[in-house]
């Protein structure tokens, strides 16, 4: 398992387009699970729903934990997307 730390930069946090963006990056790594921890709630990043249920605002850290086959490469895509988005 791999895993990174993120501090949101977003003024909105993370909203609906960049988790819609989010959930559809993650469901291209088959078999591989990535998890959006914020604080003492968690939620698979490749549901919609639920990764919006954490409600994270501008300013939060959130922990990035990666697990599966294609982890190195999801590992890869995942840093270079929050970078970029959020």
């Amino acid at each position: 398992m791999k895993e990174f730390s993120f501090a949101v930069t977003d003024p909105l946090g993370i909203h609906a387009r960049p988790a819609g963006l989010l959930a559809k990056l993650c469901k291209g790594f088959e078999g591989t699970t990535v998890t959006v921890v914020k604080g003492d709630k968690e939620a698979k990043a490749s549901q919609l729903m639920k990764l919006m249920s954490l409600a994270v605002k501008s300013g939060d850290t959130v922990t990035v934990k990666v697990e599966g086959p294609a982890e190195n490469e999801a590992f890869a895509a995942l840093e270079a997307f929050f970078k970029e988005n959020l």
